[in-house]
């Protein structure tokens, strides 16, 4: 009986998957956040060179 569940814990692979889901769930939420971290970067550079003109201009 004790070795029919031990065998049967080895063949259970529903954990594995949990994990896998897990982990690709982690490597796209640090790919969007290098993505959304270096647009963030690109549109605070525009947006100052926009403000600069637009100061000049006025100026």
């Amino acid at each position: 009986m004790m070795m029919k569940q031990i065998g049967h814990f080895c063949r259970d692979e529903s954990g594995a998957t949990a994990i896998e889901y897990g982990l690709i769930a982690a490597l796209v939420s640090v790919a969007a956040i290098g993505a959304l971290t270096t647009m963030g970067n690109t549109l605070n550079t525009l947006f100052t060179t926009v403000s600069n003109a637009m100061n000049t201009a006025t100026g």
